[in-house]
């Protein structure tokens, strides 16, 4: 199926030069790893960073569609500030293939879906440490997150994210708007930085954040994005943000999944840490916000 469907120009380009990956090898990685990756991709609005020479050259962003795309490849109108733009989707493997055509390293999706823009249906908390922080705090911080909204009785699921940090996502039910969202997640950083101002901090203001980790939830804005479970990253030895269960987190390294390693690792383990992501649709009601506010303020005192 993967050779009836994958249609390559140049394959044998090299992406990645340190570890000699080409455009082909990127491909087949995504072709394996599809049935995983599909479920929190599919028919969000993307960003994408391209490399079409390599990940050593020249690379950009990509916000909007543009002319050419790859038949695969989706466009919806999406309402912005000041006009309507044209904004890329997928829908199946043949996208995600077709994305690879394009030289795309990076896959960024939105937390709302194609259908429902204004109503997201996952939150995200990047949790970003400056390079002075050592890992086990940055694990920390991630439980903090979850047990916080395990006081709101809603599950919380960890991805390492090809980087140095990583996120914390929370599906929902689409039903508040952006502003609200965006509101409860502020609320949420804003007490995690209160409660231990020595190690976490919610502004993104690089001069604040030295030795510390910046609780992000600005990911959560309407047209903001974050990385895509399984997405590649335009990093040396191309690492792979990628879904692990909470009670291994303090064995894992932020950017120890590769597109060489990660297929190796699915093949053996026992369940999907996000197959229940993928179907879990949990509501986040205005009393579980007041909530969220009397849990910060019991432990802040």
């Amino acid at each position: 199926q993967f050779r009836a469907t994958l249609r390559l120009s140049h394959p044998d380009k090299v992406l990645y030069p340190d570890r000699g990956l080409t455009k082909r090898d990127i491909a087949e990685y995504y072709a394996r790893i599809a049935e995983r990756m599909l479920p929190h991709v599919v028919e969000r609005p993307l960003m994408l960073v391209r490399c079409p020479e390599g990940r050593r050259k020249s690379c950009f962003y990509q916000k909007h569609a543009q002319r050419g795309l790859p038949e695969p490849i989706r466009v919806v109108p999406i309402r912005e500030e000041a006009k309507t733009a044209s904004y890329t989707y997928v829908e199946n493997v043949e996208g995600l293939l077709a994305l690879t055509q394009m030289g795309v390293l990076e896959i960024h999706t939105w937390g709302a879906r194609v259908g429902d823009v204004e109503h997201p249906d996952l939150l995200v908390f990047d949790l970003d440490p400056d390079p002075e922080v050592p890992w086990p705090e940055v694990t920390e911080g991630a439980r903090l997150v979850r047990d916080l909204f395990h006081r709101l009785d809603l599950e919380a699921f960890v991805k390492t994210t090809g980087g140095k940090g990583l996120h914390v996502c929370v599906p929902l039910r689409p039903r508040l708007g952006w502003d609200e969202i965006k509101l409860f997640c502020k609320t949420l950083a804003e007490g995690v930085a209160r409660l231990l101002p020595a190690r976490y901090v919610a502004t993104m203001a690089k001069a604040k954040r030295r030795g510390k980790i910046f609780v992000d939830y600005l990911r959560n804005a309407r047209g903001a994005t974050f990385i895509a479970p399984y997405s590649t990253r335009a990093r040396p030895g191309a690492p792979v943000a990628t879904p692990v269960f909470w009670e291994e987190l303090d064995a894992v390294r932020p950017d120890g999944f590769t597109v060489e390693n990660l297929p190796r690792r699915l093949a053996t383990l026992r369940a999907d840490p996000f197959a229940e992501l993928a179907k879990l649709r949990q509501n986040l009601t205005e009393s579980r916000v007041r909530a969220l506010e009397r849990a910060l303020s019991s432990l802040t005192r």
